[in-house]
This record gives C-alpha cells, sequence and structure tokens, in this order.
C-alpha cells in the first residue's frame, strides 16, 4: 500500500504542476491536491489492476499511477464541496484549513468543479498510454463520473443532507452510503480491472467487493467519529451528531458498529476467496478498512 501510495502522491504532484496557472482557482486546486490523506481509492484501483493482469508490473507504470491518481481528483472535488458553509461546514480538513476557509467559498466551489473534467481528461489520457480498447477508454470514463454522479456519490450526498431534517431507519442509512461512499470505491477497482482487461466475471467481483469494502470504512468511519480527537482524526469530530444525523453508531452502538464494519469486511474478503481472485493487498485493505485508527 505504501508503495503504491508514493507512487500515486508522485502523478498527483505532477498533475498539480500541470494546473499551471497563478489565478486563485488554480491556487486552491493545487491546495486541494496537496492535503495528503490515505488515498486508498487510487491504491484499490492499482490493487484490481494487479489482481487481474498478466502483466506482473502493470499497476507500477506510470500510466497506470496516472488513471489511479484521476480518481483522487474526483474524490478531492467531493471533499472541497463537502466541507462548504451549505454542507458540513467544516474548517478542518487532513489536519489543516479546508479549502474555502483559505481561498473563499466561490473559489473552493469552482475548484471543486475544475477538478471534475479534468480528472476525466487525465484518466482518458492514462487509458489510451496504458494500451486500452476504445471500449475500455469510453468505459473507465463512464464508470468514474457514474460512481460520482447522481447515482452515486453526489446522490448520496443528497440523501445525507435530507437525513439532518428528517431521521432514517437502518435500510436507508445504508443506502446512503452505498452511494456516498461505496460508489466510489466500487469504481475504483472496477476501472482497474477494466483497464487491466480483466474479465467481465473479474470487473463484476471486483465492483462488489469495493461496495462491501466502502460500507465496512464507512461504518468504521462513524466509530472514529465518536472514539477520536481532531488532532488523530484531521478532521473536526461529532459533526454528524452536532448535526443529529443517524450513524451506524447511533444506531448500533459503538460495539455493534464495530461488528457490522468486522462483518462487511469479512464479506469482502469471502467474495474474493470465492471468485478465485488472489490479491493479498485487497484483503489487506478489506481489513485496513476497519483496523485503522483514522
Amino acid at each position: 500500500m505504501d508503495r503504491h501510495r508514493a507512487g500515486i502522491e508522485t502523478a498527483l504532484s505532477g498533475i498539480a504542476d500541470e494546473v499551471a496557472g497563478d489565478d486563485a482557482v488554480s491556487r486552491a486546486v493545487r491546495y486541494a491536491l496537496g492535503g495528503g490523506g490515505k488515498r486508498l481509492r487510487p491504491v484499490l484501483c492499482l490493487a484490481a489492476m494487479a489482481a487481474v493482469s498478466r502483466e506482473p508490473a502493470a499497476a507500477d507504470r506510470p500510466a497506470a499511477l496516472r488513471a489511479a491518481a484521476a480518481i483522487e481528483l474526483v474524490h478531492t472535488y467531493s471533499l472541497v464541496h463537502d466541507d462548504l458553509p451549505c454542507m458540513d461546514d467544516d474548517v478542518l480538513r487532513r489536519g489543516r484549513e479546508t479549502t474555502h476557509r483559505v481561498f473563499g467559498t466561490t473559489t473552493a466551489i469552482l475548484a471543486g468543479f475544475a477538478l471534475v473534467p479534468l480528472a476525466c481528461r487525465i484518466l482518458a489520457d492514462a487509458a489510451d498510454a496504458i494500451g486500452a480498447t476504445p471500449d475500455a477508454r469510453q468505459r473507465v470514463v463512464a464508470e468514474l463520473c457514474a460512481g460520482a454522479g447522481a447515482a452515486g456519490m453526489v446522490g448520496g450526498q443528497l440523501l445525507d443532507l435530507d437525513a439532518e431534517r428528517e431521521p432514517v431507519g437502518m435500510a436507508a442509512l445504508r443506502r446512503i452510503h452505498a452511494l456516498k461512499t461505496g460508489a466510489l470505491f466500487r469504481a475504483s477497482l472496477r476501472i482497474g480491472a477494466l483497464l487491466a482487461a480483466g474479465t467481465a466475471d473479474e470487473v463484476t467481483v471486483l465492483g462488489h467487493f469495493g461496495e462491501r469494502l466502502g460500507m465496512a470504512f464507512q461504518i468504521t468511519d462513524d466509530v472514529l467519529d465518536e472514539t477520536v480527537d481532531a488532532d488523530a482524526l484531521g478532521k473536526t469530530p461529532g459533526k454528524d451528531r452536532d448535526a443529529g444525523k443517524v450513524t451506524f453508531v447511533s444506531a448500533l452502538g459503538a460495539s455493534g458498529a464495530r461488528r457490522a464494519a468486522c462483518a462487511e469486511s469479512a464479506a469482502a474478503i469471502a467474495l474474493l476467496a470465492a471468485s478465485g481472485i488472489r490479491s493479498e493487498l485487497l484483503n489487506g485493505l478489506a481489513r485496513f478498512a476497519v483496523d485503522r485508527d483514522r
């Protein structure tokens, strides 16, 4: 994971350097991309590539790293917008001031918008450089847009905001996070499999793995939000509770939420085992989703 993450940081740094303008939006884009973080979504993309590719070093190629980094651009856009005053109104992200606190709300909104077409262009060009077929090139961009759009992350964010006004049950809570978190996890893995010319079955299984992993990750996020302080978490804890949202912890208790996260992680690992896809990294990431402390 650390090796992939180092390559992703290099790719992101290169992409940030390509955003060369000295205007406020360009500076805000570079600031947002430089915030660090787990880079989990692009790591998942590379892990999926490595798991199904017939080329041992396929996930280490510069074009593969740029393709994975494109997913992080979309995730970064979501964080910039998630922190806005009209959304979660947060002042801290990854241990430093949020983008709108540094550059202003309008500039942060525009920087978020700018990251999405940049991500699509980077991904399409990287797919070409990898040697993907025209069909695969089209499909990976479509996967990224679907994971981020109204039927994915954006749709989940809307449901999450609605949940501030009216409490939801467990089924609705799971749907919120299947879209808000799970959809981009799913897309990350499917994109990696497609770029590595995986079979239809491999693409499908890895997508389902991502859905389970995303749920495990989100449930653990809810636990950490109630048990870890701001310095360790890198963002303001307790925001969902203060907003009156139902969380997995409020619904199940901390112990029940931990058990639910472990069950999702175990189900993800079982999916890989049943399919015959062998990947110590993916299995390790499923465990990391629930064992992490931030």
